[in-house]
């Protein structure tokens, strides 16, 4: 029985509407849990789980990725679940079109079910994906704001209408199960996944948390609960995730346990009452003790005092964190109370080990069948058992005109107006009817950049193009159409020069390079890229009024640019619907958004918690009516000197100004192929932080940066000897590197720091070339000034 406590947390709670945008009258295929009585359902699971043998059991706990597990590998292990990463797609591309998605979805389905020996039940396959705003791995989705810019909305109604037409998104593809909503509770805007919070404010993340978990799903005890048009949601990750140390990604969260709770577990009890599905556990630790081992939270506090009994399904490889385990041994994590481990590549060993360790007694067979019976149930829940059908059988299966449905990005459109908060205002907005307006910035007309991390790709942009994101509008585009609607022009300005005419009024979109979580971590909260402050200021000194419009997962210290803007609109990440940014700059709505964050006044970073030092507090947002006055803001920034210009390649991405050219093709982030050089991610300490490099005969990887004398550091790893020789130039200098990396091999991560000593001039360029066949991985670069002549060393 639930504690009282969870009745008033949710007492009150929005309901709002139970919002379908799916425009379908055919059958629902799944059944609602409710439509069969709770004693029945019960005995057909404890049926099926009678007839199970071990191995089948220990299978349903294991959750491999889709870009290591075939379907062959299903039928013959009979795994309960799959999921996709965000950097997997079907048959190995990320890219895929969806029809691909729908076929092996149905080829996964199709192995579980393969009747097996015995008389023993063959249980469907349910695939988990990280839809977290909008389907937004799959091409052609429509992408909604993140949540952060949802936060600022205030509106759950809106909240609910983005989950029901999410969840038939991703119906159209065959799957079942997304891990969303976050419910974290960010209290540091340093962290990197500050954007999939609501808000600072625990009870603002509660009411948005449980709009969405009723949106994906629908609301217990209705006729659609899980049925057609809806999904399994995740609320995710319990818990403190948003309250780490520093804002550091899978950190540390210490301090008393009940102060803890009271913020960041304070989204738990709405949304289980809502009837979420399944709760993700959380990387971080609590004082010391990592939540996917931590028994007294996982089952002590969720299970028992807040009385969740659905699904816990660990994150990546997050049990492999836990004190005495690793990736593929892990006894602690599901004797703690995690349902599911979510394994992506090292699964083999991780059901091998977990069978082992049920047959020896180590794992009581009470407690697999625990896990068991909570996997099953949720399947059940799902319609899997009694109407069970094909993916590709199922009502929106296939429809491919539901995917970016137009009713679905005129939904999206509206949250993107609605999040924007407007900051600053000297009566420039909304922009008058017949204006001459000049819109620039490298971020105007940038798709990608406006979508952010976890589109199409986990960390978003990069070699990401407007091809990407068919059916979407970016803010320049939207601008230019309501322009011309009103009489005037919208000149895109790409190279900063100011087109013949009197203008008047320029736009300056700009913002943050798009990130996830560990990539976008950082040490303070100021904004570095200068291009959007160099056009404000140019645009100023020639007269011209400017609306700055800035893109960003977070706030960041902006002073900036709030002093040399006549207006400036917080845009968070709007997602496929720029054109909703327009619709606010022209009036066309209201500027109703209001900060879900307080907005820094300094730089240095440290957490506001709420209001306390804020330059705008949360809550703040002003309308077109109000009269505030602005007074210029202090521009002192110690840290702006401290800079970071010398890490080369850190956390998983290229730092700012750096480039990397195989041949003339252009590695993003050190991902993609070149001619003869492929780069692709690898996990060292974190998802994807290093990059494994494969060179064909004769090919070269050139980084090219700001020039300095200083030598580099790179931490490496060379598993098998090149076939041929390995050099490095730097400074017009060439040294062989072929024997170092012959004593590398099979040695682990090793460090390799190059000097003028073997280099000559180091300069502004490093090209590796190899004249065989060769696999270098890497996981850091930066660029160390040297006392003296300091030795090369690998």
């Amino acid at each position: 029985m639930r504690q009282l406590a969870i009745a008033l947390a949710c007492g009150t709670m929005l309901t709002g509407c139970t919002a379908s945008l799916s425009d379908s009258q055919e059958p629902v295929f799944s059944a609602s849990s409710t439509a069969i009585p709770a004693d029945t359902g019960e005995a057909q699971i404890a049926d099926l789980l009678s007839r199970m043998s071990v191995e089948r059991k220990v299978a349903q706990l294991i959750m491999p990725d889709i870009s290591t597990i075939t379907p062959d590998d299903v039928e013959t292990y009979r795994f309960g679940t799959v999921l996709n990463g965000g950097n997997s797609g079907p048959n190995g591309n990320d890219f895929a079109p969806a029809p691909e998605w729908l076929e092996l979805a149905d080829a996964y389905w199709d192995a579980s079910v393969k009747p097996l020996e015995n008389g023993e039940p063959a249980i469907p396959v349910l695939w988990g994906t990280d839809a977290v705003h909008g389907h937004s791995n799959i091409i052609g989705a429509t992408v909604f704001p993140h949540n952060i810019g949802l936060g600022a909305t205030r509106d759950p109604d809106l909240i609910r209408m983005i989950g029901a037409a999410t969840a038939t998104e991703i119906e159209v593809t065959g799957i079942d199960w997304t891990f969303a909503p976050t419910v974290a509770v960010a209290r540091d805007d340093r962290w990197g996944r500050t954007y999939e919070s609501y808000s600072e404010d625990p009870d603002l993340v509660s009411q948005m948390g449980v709009a969405m978990v009723e949106g994906l799903q629908g609301i217990p005890g209705a006729d659609d609960f899980l049925g057609q048009g809806r999904v399994a949601s995740t609320a995710k990750h319990f818990f403190g995730d948003g309250g780490t140390e520093q804002g550091v990604d899978q950190g540390d969260v210490n301090g008393d346990l009940q102060d803890l709770m009271a913020v960041h577990a304070r989204p738990y009890p709405p949304v289980i009452e809502a009837g979420v599905a399944s709760i993700m556990a959380s990387f971080n630790s609590i004082n010391g003790r990592k939540m996917h081992g931590n028994g007294p939270l996982l089952t002590g506090e969720l299970r028992d005092r807040l009385g969740f009994d659905g699904l816990v399904i660990g994150d990546w490889n997050g049990h492999g964190q836990v004190a005495g385990c690793t990736n593929s041994n892990c006894p602690q994590a599901l004797l703690a109370g995690l349902d599911v481990y979510m394994v992506p590549e090292e699964w083999k060993a991780l059901y091998e080990n977990t069978l082992a360790q049920v047959r020896d007694g180590t794992v009581p067979m009470a407690r697999l069948d625990e896990a068991v019976t909570r996997v099953l149930r949720m399947k059940q829940q799902l319609g899997m058992f009694d109407s069970p059908k094909r993916p590709s059988e199922r009502v929106n299966a296939g429809r491919w005109d539901k995917l970016g449905f137009a009713p679905h990005r005129a939904v999206a459109r509206e949250a993107v107006a609605k999040s924007l908060v407007l900051l600053k205002n000297e009566g420039v907005l909304p922009l008058r009817e017949g204006a001459n307006i000049l819109v620039a910035g490298s971020a105007a007309n940038n798709i990608p950049q406006q979508a952010g991390g976890w589109s199409v790709t986990w960390q978003g942009g990069g070699d990401l193009t407007a091809e990407h994101f068919p059916g979407a509008t970016s803010i320049f585009a939207g601008i230019a159409a309501q322009a011309e609607a009103a009489g005037g022009r919208a000149t895109l300005s790409a190279e900063r020069a100011m087109p013949e005419g009197s203008i008047d009024v320029a736009i300056v979109v700009f913002g943050e390079q798009p990130y996830a979580e560990f990539v976008g971590d950082r040490k303070d909260t100021v904004f570095r890229d200068e291009e959007g402050l160099e056009l404000l200021k140019k645009f100023k000194a020639e007269g011209v009024p400017t609306v700055a419009v800035f893109l960003s997962g977070r706030p960041l210290w902006m002073n900036r640019e709030l002093n040399a803007a006549n207006a400036f609109v917080a845009a968070w990440l709007p997602g496929s619907e720029g054109a909703g940014v327009a619709d606010v700059l022209f009036g066309q709505r209201q500027a109703t958004g209001r900060l879900s964050f307080s907005w820094p006044a300094t730089c240095e970073g440290n957490p506001l918690n709420s209001s306390d030092g804020a330059l705008y507090p949360l809550g703040f947002g002003l309308s077109f009516e109000s009269a505030e006055q602005f007074a210029a803001l202090s521009e002192e920034c110690g840290a702006l000197d401290a800079g970071n210009g010398s890490a080369w390649f850190t956390a998983g991405r290229l730092g700012a100004f750096i480039q990397a050219v195989a041949d003339n093709a252009v590695l993003g982030d050190l991902r993609g192929t070149g001619n003869g050089i492929t780069a692709t991610g690898l996990d060292r300490n974190a998802q994807e932080d290093a990059r494994k490099i494969r060179f064909q005969p004769g090919a070269t990887l050139t980084l090219s940066g700001p020039d300095s004398t200083a030598g580099w550091r790179i931490a490496y790893k060379v598993d098998t000897r090149p076939d041929g020789a390995v050099t490095v130039t730097a400074g017009g200098e060439t040294f062989d590197l072929s024997q170092s990396m012959l004593v590398a091999e099979g040695k682990g991560w090793r460090e390799m720091v190059l000097t003028e000593q073997c280099l000559g001039k180091t300069g502004s360029k490093l090209s590796f070339t190899s004249t065989g066949e060769f696999t270098l991985d890497i996981s850091q670069i930066t660029r160390e000034q040297r006392e003296g002549e300091t030795q090369c060393s690998f």
